[in-house]
């Protein structure tokens, strides 16, 4: 499965009625203006020519393969066919969509198995009405796991990193209620997260000595036990097994003071022990241009940071930033190159 520079990217619009069919087109239309590199959307060419035609952005849009979509690209948007059909009706999320949505994933996923597509890059999904037709994962992040596992016949642990201009955090545990964190959390989970991190770090991003912060989970790091035992119970171990494994890690640290700039300074990544003491820094710093990027599979993964956006969908004002963001983040990462 070669992920070559000389690929495109396979990018899917995910929920067609949100806002990812336009900012596709968007993403497209500023090509060489921000240096975004050659991709082809998994998607329902008609969908995408009435999106376009909504929001007033006039495009070319041509139905090819993968295998064309570089010769494509300089001259109109190459668009491989789904089988399932879009109706485009921003803001009106409908289960309708499911078959498409999940086969655009799908199709994505087997490019770059094939060798004909050097990564997938996801436009936002929706899950309701993902699991209103029977969908049977969280969302994005699991399905691509389970996918990739079932190729390799082996389990995938798939780790979720937001990557900004000036800040990567990786948090441990996601999408789950704050008072399920402490149970939650484990030294074995924190290590397997820590150390893909740094593998991938080192092996797609080009960084030779990955260095981590990790996070305490209580306010100061739980001041020597006086604020809760569990950054002495399990963070701590934690750190020292990381160390003791040959990588660069220090903690637990107080979250209040780890992204300020001479913090960040310090380290690469930072892994955080709970949704938003990860999420809240990177989108602070960048709130148009994080990535979301899911390391641990066998393939490049990237997305942009922010969701369907239903409220705008359609009315022309969705910035392509963090997409655009999201496929350069992409090429460098199959390039093996520092982002």
């Amino acid at each position: 499965m070669p992920n070559s520079p000389e690929l495109p990217l396979a990018l899917t619009t995910g929920d067609p009625s949100g806002i990812g069919p336009e900012i596709a087109v968007a993403a497209w239309l500023r090509r060489s203006e921000a240096g975004v590199p050659p991709f082809y959307l998994v998607s329902d060419p008609d969908l995408v020519a009435a999106r376009a035609a909504r929001v007033g952005q006039p495009v070319d849009i041509e139905a090819t393969t993968p295998e064309e979509a570089i010769s494509t690209f300089s001259r109109s948007l190459p668009v491989v066919p789904l089988a399932a059909r879009f109706a485009d009706r921003p803001g009106a999320a409908d289960k309708a969509n499911a078959a498409g949505i999940v086969e655009a994933i799908d199709r994505a996923v087997d490019h770059t198995f094939s060798g004909i597509a050097a990564a997938v890059v996801t436009c936002p999904i929706a899950k309701k009405p993902l699991y209103d037709a029977g969908f049977g994962f969280p969302g994005h992040t699991e399905y691509l796991a389970d996918l990739a596992g079932r190729r390799l016949g082996r389990e995938v642990f798939p780790v979720m990193m937001l990557a900004g201009p000036d800040l990567r955090t990786v948090p441990v545990t996601i999408h789950v209620p704050l008072s399920h964190v402490p149970h939650l959390l484990t030294p074995d989970l924190i290590v397997r997260t820590g150390e893909i991190v740094a593998a991938e770090l080192a092996g797609r991003l080009a960084i030779s000595a990955p260095r981590l912060a990790i996070a305490g989970l209580n306010p100061h790091a739980g001041e020597d036990g006086a604020m809760g035992d569990e950054d002495e119970r399990i963070v701590r171990p934690a750190v020292e097994r990381l160390r003791a494994r040959g990588i660069d890690a220090i903690g637990p640290l107080p979250a209040d003071t780890m992204f300020h700039p001479r913090a960040r300074a310090g380290y690469d990544a930072a892994l955080c022990m709970y949704h938003d003491q990860a999420l809240i820094p990177a989108k602070t710093l960048a709130f148009d241009e994080a990535v979301n990027v899911t390391l641990g599979l066998p393939f490049v993964r990237t997305s942009p940071d922010h969701g369907t956006a239903f409220d705008i969908a359609g009315k022309g004002v969705a910035r392509p930033d963090s997409l655009i963001a999201a496929l350069k983040l992409a090429r460098a990462m199959t390039a093996g190159r520092r982002s």
